[in-house]
Order: structure tokens, then C-alpha cells, then sequence
């Protein structure tokens, strides 16, 4: 009997797209997948933030490089992938939040919300796996969700709208392309400890809500999501599509 072997989780000769690179999770994410050998692209609004974050990468040898996109200016996007397209990895690391009440949302900021979080992340997969489909290429398109996709909280009703919008259409793009063999799936971390979620860590009731939820009792860090961000993008999960994948700590098991 001849053992099997475990299928790689190395992305050499991969090309790979991550809007919101430039820092936090999604920052954590490019290291990941430049780590595993993929050329990375980091994508964000700040022309100074990607070209640190490119630099970062590049002083440790990796593939990089970076562009200023917006994901939720889609003829831009759009623009965007057919220069440098296509991609055979796409993580879309950029999001926005307005955490209140939804007594006191506006219309301004619900708009704002769903323009990245769902409109700009739909169209943004939608013209990634265009480009696949014409080049006859596979591929592995994932989408940075959160737990607030399958579960929700305090101030968190407009997020959460968004965010179980991202898991509802990851189905449905996982059906009509499966056929030409690009996977479609999220990834739903619980909260993360980064310099955007510390004002939150600074408030006690909350810190203290947050660790009662969390079933392993500890915060997660931006590394213990980039495994899970590689395995998804190599062949590793070549049988996974329109799932989602949660690094919750517990948090949806009850």
C-alpha cells in the first residue's frame, strides 16, 4: 500500500489580489499567502500605507507589489483587473464598519457600509472570476466576512446586514462557477486583536463581553487567521467551495 500524501498548500506560480492589504488582517493574510510563494498585489486607498506594506514585504524577499483601489468605485476595480488580471487568488480584506444603535444609523452611513462591504466585494468577485472564466483558469476567490455573518451583536446591525449578504451571494457564486472550477468562500474570524479593534479592548464591560463569547477564553490575533487564508488559496481546499470558514474561537457553537 502506498501512502498518500497531504496536497500542497504552496502558491508558487500564483498571482494574488488583496484588497485591504495594507494593514491588519489583511495585511496578516498577504504575508501568508506571499510567504507560501504567491506574487502578491496589495490593494488599498492610501498610496503611502501600500508602499509600506509592499516594502515590508519585498525586504523579506517576497513577491510584491501594490496599487491604489478603492473596491467601492467598480468601473475602477474593474479597470483595475483587466490591466493586471486575471488573478489566480482574490482575498478581499477591505471593510468598513459604523458600529451603533440602528435607531441612530443614517442613510449616509447604511450607504457607506454596504458600498464596500457587499456591493463593492460582489462586483469586485464578479470581475476576478470574468477574467478567469476567459482565460480558462481556475481559481480561489475569498471574501474577509466575520462571525457577525452567522451570528450578531451590540451596534452591530448594519455590519451584520452586510455580512451575511457576503455569505448569502458566496453560495450562489460557488454554484454558477463551480462548473469552471473557481471556488468561492469566506473567511469569519471572531474579534481580532489590531490596532482598529483596541479602542474596543479598552472598553472593560466590552473586553470582558467579547471573552465570555469566546470559548477557547482568549482575544485571536491577526496570525491565527493567516493559516487559515493559505489553505484556502492553495490546493489544500480544492473540494471546498461556498462554505465558510470560522476562526471564532467558539463564539457560533452555542
Amino acid at each position: 500500500m502506498k501512502p498518500h500524501k497531504t496536497p500542497s498548500f504552496r502558491l508558487d506560480g500564483k498571482k494574488a489580489l488583496i484588497p485591504g492589504g495594507s494593514s491588519g488582517i489583511g495585511f496578516g493574510c498577504a504575508c501568508a499567502l506571499a510567504e507560501a510563494g504567491a506574487e502578491v498585489t496589495i490593494g488599498a486607498r492610501t498610496q503611502s500605507a501600500v508602499e509600506e506594506a509592499v516594502s515590508a514585504l519585498q525586504q523579506e524577499g517576497y513577491k510584491a507589489h501594490g496599487t491604489v483601489m478603492d473596491i467601492s468605485d467598480i468601473a475602477g476595480t474593474k479597470a483595475l483587473l483587466e490591466e493586471h488580471g486575471p488573478f489566480d487568488v482574490v482575498l478581499n480584506c477591505a471593510g468598513i464598519a459604523r458600529h451603533k444603535p440602528a435607531l441612530d444609523s443614517t442613510d449616509d452611513e447604511v450607504s457607506a457600509v454596504l458600498d464596500i462591504n457587499l456591493k463593492g466585494a460582489f462586483f469586485l468577485l464578479i470581475h476576478a472570476a470574468q477574467m478567469l472564466i476567459d482565460a480558462r483558469r481556475p481559481g480561489s476567490l475569498i471574501t474577509m466576512s466575520s462571525q457577525m455573518g452567522h451570528v450578531s451583536g451590540v451596534d452591530r446591525s448594519v455590519y451584520s446586514a452586510t455580512k451575511f449578504g457576503v455569505e448569502g451571494f458566496t453560495k450562489g457564486m460557488a454554484i454558477e462557477w463551480g462548473p469552471h472550477k473557481i471556488r468561492v468562500n469566506t473567511i469569519a474570524p471572531t474579534f481580532v486583536l489590531t490596532a482598529f479593534t483596541q479602542s474596543t479592548f479598552d472598553r472593560p464591560a466590552r473586553a470582558k463581553w467579547i471573552l465570555e463569547k469566546i470559548k477557547l477564553g482568549e482575544v485571536a490575533q491577526i496570525e491565527d487567521i493567516m493559516g487559515g487564508a493559505v489553505y484556502l488559496a492553495s490546493d489544500a481546499s480544492r473540494m471546498v467551495t461556498g462554505t465558510s470558514l470560522l476562526i471564532d474561537g467558539g463564539w457560533t457553537a452555542d
